[in-house]
């Protein structure tokens, strides 16, 4: 049966941002199609999908890989909208970065145009990154939608991760101009670390990013130099509202807060004694880039609004990782 408000497609629907994302539109009324990755062993544990209040009558889950463009063409079709947030993750630079960068591309084309042959696709969300707008040269301390990150400095660089943030810099592009070369309405959200609570079993990696201090992750206390942040039901509320205005056109920056390292050293040590965070003095010596800070204005000129703060973001992680055993 479908929803009152139509069917819509979320890709990549076991990730941290997808599976809220799903919830929330489930919550919402709408019928939901989903795609997972081929899983030959049947071993990837999906039922907390199937679970989701509304999904027994509403979410059905197809099997599509961005290596097969083709593959999402049955998920798609006869659906009014399409949220694509599924995307190679690997932070470890482990495939060459033109291979993740050409799969990624193709990917998310092939998706553009399953959603053209459809007839039936209005709009297109597409989940892009921070690391698509603030890895350049320049020295402004608050960037917005007219940055993008610099790809030949990049790929000049040996930072961890580079490759994501190349695939998402170039992928971004290729979406927003594809977009406007077929007359398909496509609208792309950008969103910082991701923080707070999740409903995958996978422990997210922007979640453990944010979480290095609680961890002990030092070789990732660089990420929380000068730290910008969202949480993630802010950032799937922000799909769905950008889903739904009628104005809705081009990039929006979603990002509610920023930190800094030493700021967060002593939030976090008053706020929960019970782990043995480490002091601004001992931080001293992290040495990596301050990023500058990100403008969410036109998105909240547009009518949106934050709910959550920092305190939200950590108490609900921090909740969840205990609950999850992470903790």
């Amino acid at each position: 049966m479908e929803g009152n408000k139509g069917a819509v497609c979320v890709t990549g629907g076991t990730g941290f941002i997808a599976s809220w994302l799903i919830m929330r539109l489930l919550e919402r009324g709408y019928s939901v199609r989903t795609t997972v990755r081929h899983d030959p062993d049947g071993s990837r544990d999906i039922s907390f999908l199937k679970n989701l209040p509304g999904a027994s009558e509403r979410l059905r889950i197809f099997t599509a890989d961005l290596g097969d463009p083709e593959s999402f063409g049955p998920a798609i079709a006869g659906c009014v909208g399409v949220f694509h947030v599924a995307t190679p993750v690997d932070f470890e630079d482990r495939e060459p970065e033109p291979v993740v960068t050409k799969r990624c591309i193709e990917g998310t084309l092939g998706i553009l145009r399953a959603c053209l042959n459809s007839k039936t696709v209005k709009r297109v969300v597409y989940t892009s990154s921070a690391s698509a707008v603030l890895l350049n040269n320049s020295n402004a301390d608050i960037q917005d939608e007219d940055s993008w990150s610099d790809v030949e400095s990049l790929r000049g660089m040996r930072m961890p991760g580079a490759s994501y943030a190349i695939s998402k810099t170039l992928t971004e592009k290729a979406v927003l101009e594809f977009g406007e070369r077929h007359g398909l309405e496509v609208v792309s959200v950008v969103p910082p670390f991701v923080h707070g609570p999740f409903i995958c079993p996978k422990f997210a990696a922007s979640v453990q990013n944010c979480l290095a201090m609680v961890l002990g992750n030092e070789n990732q206390y660089w990420f929380l130099l000068r730290m910008c942040l969202v949480h993630v039901d802010d950032v799937v509320r922000a799909h769905i509202f950008l889903f739904e205005h009628p104005d809705a056109k081009g990039r929006y920056i979603c990002s509610s807060a920023m930190i800094t390292i030493e700021e967060m050293s002593k939030f976090l040590s008053e706020r929960y004694p019970e782990f043995q965070i480490p002091s601004p003095e001992s931080l001293k010596e992290v040495k990596g880039p301050r990023f500058a800070s990100l403008s969410s204005r036109k998105l909240l000129d547009a009518g949106f609004e934050f709910k959550y703060g920092i305190e939200d973001m950590f108490d609900g992680a921090i909740k969840c990782c205990k609950e999850k055993g992470y903790l």
